[in-house]
């Protein structure tokens, strides 16, 4: 027995002997208010079998909840070690939202072909925290700030004192309530406790704010990267409003990378409204040639006027929305029969590259191609298959993680490919604020290809509107040179930046960019002053 549990038994033995002894106080003083003799009077029959009834069903409860106390440290007791390619999915919850979360994790990723194993917070011990190679938590927060019960004795037994977990990578999702002062207290109280470990987050935390759909949604976002898959089912279906689709343009020909397109787009009925920082959620759809052969190979009147639920649309427009079934699925099926099981196309997230002051929605997209040579079905749909003119379903979502600072710090913004997106919507919304002391690096493959919005970002220079702007090309010349080597290289001028106080914004490529950008802080900063400044809101990512 270890000295933990000796000392959790002294407790509990304690604990026991102060509650005979105020129980035989409380007989004393009972005894003591009998003014006469006591006297007997039978009870009867029916009050002698409602009171072995009631001791019975008491005693009943007490053995259920011995018994299955017993075997929940058991269970924990025998619980396999992970092996390498577990992800264990482990949650704290207090009124259930956070177990059926972390189920649903599970299953996606089980559908994904990941091997995934659910376990309580409460139920992890040392063995398994550190064999571990990657954890998804999903908890919430109770009160002010504490730990749902269930988390009670991991935050007792393990979070008092960080523990050596190199080898662990995880993410996290946490569940709170901002009307509470202490928002996400737990989850953010895990976090720091798993960077003092030493252990790895593979995506900045999610933290949901009442059930915000859209946060849940970014969850699963990170799943389906973290899995490898190319989609994974939306628990939810977005909001989406209407917009127009009013530009469309490539900005890098003949790239060695695959194709980028400026893209603007204005609302159809909402208003233009959103912060520097935030995301966009896009319906992607099917080319209209792919939904026609679907049909003519099934024989099937894409004109066909369905109604499902509180939708009333013609056969190809379900369709074009949906993932098109296989023929077995469907065969001599009729239209409403197809339509109630269609699953619909997942969505896609881009960062915002405008502010509502110039006029349109503006997005940095590159087209990406799947194994099979076709296009992706986000960035196909965007990019070549819908029409300028036409129109796209899209929702735009909150990242109060990534809006620039309120005053007037210096501001280091790291980034790379389409990252540049969220990195010139900052930096028109700081140049508009008149806080012009930027310093930008950016990285793509070549300069006379692959430097998006170049002249927009000169002018900037010129102005004194970016003050620092480094550039790094992976593809010209023989050495290849990434933004992190360009940090590296500045890392005299990165300190005194952080001397004054500056934050760092980092959003692009979560493969290769980030954690080298977060390697070479390290490397000029130290580990303590990285997580000094996370927990300070000074370094803040925006991957993918």
């Amino acid at each position: 027995m270890s000295a933990s549990t000796t000392t959790s038994v002294d407790r509990f033995g304690w604990g026991n002997i102060a509650l005979c002894g105020l129980l035989a106080v409380l007989a004393a003083c009972l005894l003591r208010m009998q003014a006469g003799e006591w006297e007997w009077h039978a009870p009867g029959i029916t009050r002698w079998l409602a009171a072995t009834a009631a001791l019975l069903v008491w005693s009943g409860l007490t053995a259920r909840v011995a018994w299955s106390r017993r075997s929940a440290r058991s269970a924990q007791a025998h619980a396999p070690i992970p092996q390498p390619d577990d992800t264990l999915v482990v949650f704290a919850s207090q009124t259930g939202t956070a177990e059926q979360l972390a189920q649903q994790t599970m299953q996606s990723l089980r559908q994904a072909g990941k091997r995934a194993r659910l376990l309580e917070l409460g139920a992890l011990d040392d063995d398994m925290l550190q064999h571990a190679r990657h954890m998804l938590f999903v908890v919430s927060t109770t009160g002010e700030g504490d730990a749902p019960d269930g988390a009670a004795r991991f935050v007792t037994h393990r979070m008092r004192e960080p523990m050596a977990l190199a080898q662990l990578h995880y993410g996290l999702l946490s569940l709170g309530d901002s009307d509470y002062d202490d928002f996400c207290g737990f989850g953010r109280q895990l976090q720091h406790w798993l960077q003092r470990s030493g252990a790895t987050p593979m995506f900045d935390a999610v933290e949901v704010d009442n059930g915000d759909a859209a946060a849940l949604r970014h969850w699963q976002h990170h799943l389906a990267l973290f899995t490898g898959v190319a989609e994974l089912p939306d628990w939810q279906r977005p909001d989406y409003q209407r917009w127009q689709l009013v530009e469309r343009r490539l900005l890098n020909p003949e790239s060695l990378g695959g194709p980028c397109f400026h893209l603007a787009l204005r609302p159809l009925q909402s208003q233009m409204t959103w912060q520097a920082g935030d995301l966009v959620e896009i319906g992607p759809r099917h080319a209209d040639a792919e939904v026609d052969r679907w049909l003519a190979a099934e024989g099937l009147d894409g004109g066909s006027v369905v109604a499902h639920h509180d939708r009333r649309a013609t056969l190809r427009e379900w369709l074009a929305g949906s993932h098109l079934p296989p023929d077995a699925e469907i065969s001599g099926q009729a239209p409403g029969t197809i339509v109630a099981g269609l699953q619909p196309l997942p969505h896609r997230e881009y960062s915002i590259a405008s502010l509502p002051s110039d006029g349109a929605l503006h997005l940095l997209v590159r087209r990406m191609q799947r194994d099979d040579g076709a296009v992706g079905i986000g960035s196909g749909w965007l990019t070549q298959h819908a029409a300028v003119g036409g129109e796209i379903a899209l929702r735009i979502r909150a990242n109060a993680g990534f809006h620039v600072p309120e005053d007037g710090r210096p501001l280091i913004l790291i980034g790379n490919g389409t990252g540049l997106a969220g990195l010139r919507a900052l930096l028109k919304s700081r140049i508009a604020r008149g806080h012009l002391r930027n310093w930008l690096l950016f990285g793509e493959r070549q300069q006379a290809r692959d430097f998006y919005h170049r002249d927009e970002i000169e002018q900037w220079r010129r102005q004194g509107a970016v003050e620092r702007l480094d550039l790094a090309w992976s593809r010209d010349g023989g050495q290849r040179v990434y933004v992190q080597d360009r940090l590296r290289e500045a890392a005299d001028v990165l300190r005194t930046w952080m001397e004054d106080g500056a934050a760092i914004y980092v959003c692009g490529s979560l493969a290769g960019m980030a954690p080298g950008v977060d390697a070479a802080l390290r490397e000029a900063l130290g580990d303590e002053t990285v997580e000094a400044l996370r927990e300070q809101g000074r370094y803040r990512r925006d991957v993918y």
